[in-house]
């Protein structure tokens, strides 16, 4: 069965029938923006990066993570710019790749933030356990799965209000820790304490800069991907958007100050308070241990009382908040499948608030996995999630750049003007083709280590599918999609560049043109990045 311009057709009325709730206002696309991901990856799971990398390597494999998502997140931001319809990325897929790749990332999408939502339920817990409280980590994520389905009652409002003053929260502490850092590094910690003299880069050359050579560069990448992981949900935001013309592009461009402040430098004052040798950092399952974060660390190695319960906390809030993130981004997903068939209808059922709920339900139940840690055999159990989500998203991201360089070459096929398009990434196509390359180049380091881990030797079939499960799952899910839909790779000609597109206010956006076009080249450039 093709895929033609009236089936899309047919999907396009239905987005038009879709009740989703349009409430989230500029202010929350924008904190979803600069700090919806930031959460257990970059907390908790740089001390187990720290750990097998070294700080250089920290720092590097972060910085391509970062250079692959800034064109990923401004190629998102056109497409949805132009098609804010419900599913985001996926639909894209669909409608500019394949719509049995699209059905893929769809289904991958939906798998991996029902993954993540019990693991940050277990990382809250174990959270709590860092103040010796005795009492079951099963009670606390019974605690906070509760938390998470009362945020939900409330809908999009209920997700755009939390994660606006959790990413508040996040962002503000991270502030002040760097702040404190930056005193401690020059000496001006406590006098009783490790930073009562000049510190500067000493780590950087005893134990090193890096560790574990090339193989702990490469080892790095994963825990990358899993910390910016979250960050295209501002696409998927849009379809709940008041106005995504006009909020959107001011929200994807806050991505540069998270990668920048909130990942890089923070990162960089990380990797000279702790040592990557540091037998802290170390443990069976760093991502799930919270006495692995570098942060509560270096703030307890600073000397000032109840700075690391404080960085305990804001830990604690973020973990929370990328699960409750895994909710809204998997039951979207779960919905927009349902209604494109390839779900069952009963997902597509939206009630009269906009709310999602036979979707949200499902993904909240894949909460109660996070019991299984409690069992003797949980930890394995839970190894086997962690390599279901770890590399997820890499396959996410390089949809979005496949699509976006498809789309533009539909759209000039088709005979348009690059100022039809309200909203244009910065680096144009050639951005989304630096984005796939490297996605591509993350993707060939992680399998490296995966047939040859840190330690010598070439891993076992068991080692090598925790590394790299995702690959297989998604093929899985590719192939599923074919024999079902019976679709193809799509020709230029058959790619839909008309339905779903929303309305914009054009006077507005060629006076905007207008008068950026009269400002000298430097600032049109500040004005295109921040």
């Amino acid at each position: 069965m093709g895929c033609t311009p009236e089936s899309f057709k047919r999907r396009t009325d239905a987005d038009a029938l879709n009740q989703l709730n349009h409430s989230l206002k500029k202010r929350h696309l924008h904190m979803i923006a600069i700090g919806g991901s930031i959460g257990a990856g970059l907390f908790v799971g740089s001390g187990s990066a720290l750990s097998r990398g070294g700080p250089a390597s920290l720092l590097l494999d972060f910085a391509i993570i970062g250079i692959m998502m800034f064109n990923v997140v401004y190629a998102l931001g056109e497409l949805a710019a132009m098609y804010p319809v419900s599913g985001g990325f996926y639909t894209y897929a669909t409608r500019f790749i394949d719509p049995s790749w699209g059905f893929a990332m769809g289904w991958n999408y939906v798998a991996q933030w029902a993954i993540v939502l019990p693991l940050e339920l277990t990382v809250a817990g174990l959270t709590v356990d860092y103040w010796e409280v005795d009492i079951s980590v099963g009670v606390w994520i019974t605690v906070f799965l509760v938390a998470i389905i009362l945020i939900n009652v409330f809908g999009v409002l209920g997700y755009g209000e939390e994660e606006f003053w959790t990413s508040m929260l996040k962002l503000c502490a991270i502030v002040i820790f760097m702040i404190i850092a930056l005193v401690c590094v020059l000496g001006g910690g406590p006098s009783d304490g490790k930073f009562d003299e000049y510190w500067g880069a000493r780590l950087w050359y005893d134990p090193g800069a890096f560790a574990n050579g090339f193989k702990g560069f490469c080892s790095v990448f994963v825990t990358a991907a899993f910390a910016f992981a979250g960050t295209e949900l501002v696409g998927l935001a849009a379809a709940e958007s008041e106005n995504p013309v006009k909020s959107l592009p001011g929200a994807v461009k806050q991505v540069f100050w998270r990668i920048t402040l909130f990942y890089i430098l923070a990162l960089t004052f990380v990797g000279l308070m702790v040592p990557h040798t540091d037998d802290r950092l170390l443990g069976a399952n760093p991502l799930i241990d919270v006495n692995a974060s570098p942060f509560v660390l270096a703030a307890k190695d600073a000397g000032l009382i109840g700075f690391d319960s404080f960085m305990n906390v804001v830990i604690l809030f973020s973990v929370l908040s990328i699960g409750n993130s895994g909710v809204y981004g998997g039951s979207r997903t779960l919905t927009a499948l349902a209604e494109q068939g390839y779900a069952p209808k009963i997902f597509a059922y939206i009630d009269r608030a906009g709310r999602p709920l036979p979707s949200t339900i499902l993904i909240i139940a894949f909460g109660c996995l996070g019991y299984v840690n409690l069992s003797a055999d949980g930890p394995t159990v839970f190894d086997w999630l962690l390599a279901l989500s770890g590399l997820s998203a890499l396959f996410t991201w390089g949809s979005i750049c496949l699509s976006h360089i498809r789309f533009r070459r539909a759209w000039a096929y088709n005979g348009r003007s690059l100022d039809d398009i309200p909203f244009h990434a910065l680096f144009g196509v050639w951005g989304s083709w630096i984005g796939l390359l490297l996605v591509l180049l993350v993707l060939i380091a992680q399998f490296y280590t995966a047939v040859w881990p840190l330690g010598g030797g070439v891993n076992d079939a068991e080692g090598f599918f925790k590394s790299y499960l995702a690959l297989p799952v998604v093929i899985g899910f590719w192939v599923a999609g074919f024999l079902w839909k019976r679709t193809g790779w799509l020709r230029t000609h058959q790619m839909d560049i008309d339905s779903g597109r929303r309305e914009v206010n054009w006077a507005a956006i060629h006076e905007t043109r207008k008068r950026h076009a009269s400002w000298p080249i430097w600032r049109r450039f500040l004005s295109h990045l921040f």
